[in-house]
């Protein structure tokens, strides 16, 4: 079968904060004894040999170096560039005076091989092929401002010539993935010693464009000294690590891969309870049982024979299919009417009653905060919100969430004692102890219905005896993998109920 790989999936797993990267830095020169010098040497060769590989025809370069050691790479680049012969126009942003042992001396080799080295006013080079990025490193806090914004404004507005950054787009926070007021829209990105996690979410896949990266040598043993990393998965990994679904074995029944339990489809929304019956079927639940509103029930019936579509009108008529259901799925278009909010308090006592793994999803979310004691449950819970949602759930704005996403999916991990997948680009799986970014899936994912299909693969997971945080990486990583399978003829028109028979294809192991 053809199997999904992304164009991030040669990247390490580890993924740092910035600050863990500037200690990674220390430790490879003080441990393995690397003068700071020949790393950043290194970083501009790494850096000139990704260049030379992506644009082979280059031969006109503008480099913008600020006074920190990522300007440091773009002299080293420029040097190099000078040395095989191309044309470079280098415009130097802050006091140059003042640069650091390392950068001076790399602005040394730069004037020795004839890079002339100017005092950016504003100008740009409109014949250049290219142009490399050593404005600004990942030490940036606050939003770019003077003559930094106006550069990287210069950048962006230049649409003749793609441009190179070096280990990270000027203005993009690394820790975050948000834009500090202004960031250069890079075509490709070269990243040293670390990826930084905010390349792989929120705005960083947009700004960083192709993302390589370059270890520069440093030994792994290094890497085992930091610890708190966050971690990047995707489907090929999970498939190189033998984490998907076990094969069955021939004795296997229906009754051995758990029975789903999905509430949902109140009026107007009763498709979004029918797809994530029918993608837990597809993900393997041998039984999927969905109760709707009445009315619902034919034309579920009509579309999906397979599922066992029952109609309920209250929580009273939830006992005899709560007691053969082994994992609940609640929320997919429930509504926040009284009948949503009445099925959704039975739901929340049987799991804690039972300890049932319960995967709350959509509307079942939008309600918690009228039902605090989910907070108090002590069996598995996944949660599944997307900005909108998570910010609900904490009492704040999606611009909170947003501003660091990696906090949010922690805090609501924490707060509900649940497993947390927040959705986006770069969606993150955490469940307080570990947290994980997903760089599979694709924009055309941004259509209804794509969540109601994700709460149906994550209840199959469970029912087939998947811990709820290995239940929730295979198939956010299924799930995203399932749709760059499926947009091969484009992106936009992608529906969710496209993504069925490759997630079929996809949890399982050959």
């Amino acid at each position: 079968m053809q199997k999904p790989y992304s164009a991030r999936d040669h990247l390490p797993e580890e993924l740092y904060r910035a600050e863990q990267v500037r200690q990674l830095d220390q430790i490879v020169i003080q441990q393995q004894g690397i003068p700071a010098f020949d790393l950043m040497e290194r970083a501009g060769e790494a850096a000139f040999a990704a260049l030379l590989g992506r644009w082979p025809e280059a031969n006109n370069l503008c480099v913008f170096a600020g006074r920190g050691n990522n300007g440091g790479d773009a002299y080293v680049v420029a040097a190099l560039a000078k040395h095989h012969g191309m044309q470079v126009c280098f415009y130097a942003l802050g006091d140059h005076d003042k640069l650091s042992p390392e950068a001076a001396q790399a602005r040394d080799m730069a004037i020795e091989a004839g890079v002339d080295i100017q005092s950016w006013q504003g100008q740009t080079c409109c014949n250049s092929d290219l142009f490399v990025d050593g404005l600004l490193g990942t030490g940036l806090t606050g939003d770019v401002s003077g003559d930094y914004l106006t550069a990287i404004e210069a950048i962006n507005r230049n649409n003749k010539a793609e441009v190179l950054a070096l280990d990270i787009p000027s203005g993009l926070c690394a820790d975050t993935g948000r834009v500090l007021g202004s960031a250069v829209k890079a075509d490709m990105t070269i990243s040293f010693i670390g990826v930084k996690q905010g390349m792989l979410t929120l705005n960083g896949p947009d700004y960083c464009g192709l993302l390589g990266f370059a270890d520069l040598g440093t030994a792994k043993a290094s890497r085992v000294q930091i610890s708190d990393f966050k971690q990047r998965i995707s489907w090929s990994l999970l498939d190189k690590n033998n984490q998907l679904l076990a094969a069955r074995g021939g004795n296997s029944h229906k009754g051995a891969n758990g029975h789903l339990l999905v509430v949902g489809g109140d009026y107007g929304t009763a498709g979004a309870a029918l797809m994530a019956s029918q993608s837990a079927l597809r993900s393997g639940a041998g039984l999927v049982t969905c109760l709707t509103q009445p009315e619902h029930v034919a034309a579920s019936l009509a579309a999906c024979p397979e599922v066992m579509v029952n109609g309920v009108q209250s929580g009273l008529e939830l006992d005899k299919p709560l007691a053969a259901a082994s994992v609940i799925v609640a929320g997919p278009g429930l509504g926040q009417r009284s009948w949503g909010q009445l099925l959704l308090q039975r739901l929340i006592a049987e799991a804690e009653q039972t300890q049932k793994p319960l995967v709350l999803d959509a509307d079942a979310l939008n309600l918690l905060g009228r039902f605090p004691q989910v907070r108090d449950l002590t069996g598995p819970v996944i949660m599944t919100p997307h900005p909108g949602e998570a910010a609900r759930l904490l009492n704040c704005s999606v611009a909170d969430v947003q501003q660091d996403r990696f906090a949010a999916v922690e805090k609501l991990a924490h707060t509900y004692k649940a497993v947390v997948i927040l959705k986006g680009q770069g969606s993150l799986i955490s469940d307080g102890q570990q947290t994980f970014v997903c760089t599979d899936g694709n924009p055309g994912m941004a259509t209804g219905g794509m969540g109601d299909i994700l709460a149906g693969v994550i209840g199959a997971l469970l029912a087939q005896g998947l811990s709820p945080l290995s239940s929730a990486k295979l198939a956010v990583c299924g799930h995203s993998a399932a749709a760059d399978l499926a947009c091969e003829d484009g992106q936009i028109g992608l529906m969710a109920t496209d993504l069925l028979p490759h997630i079929r294809r996809l949890v399982q192991q050959k």
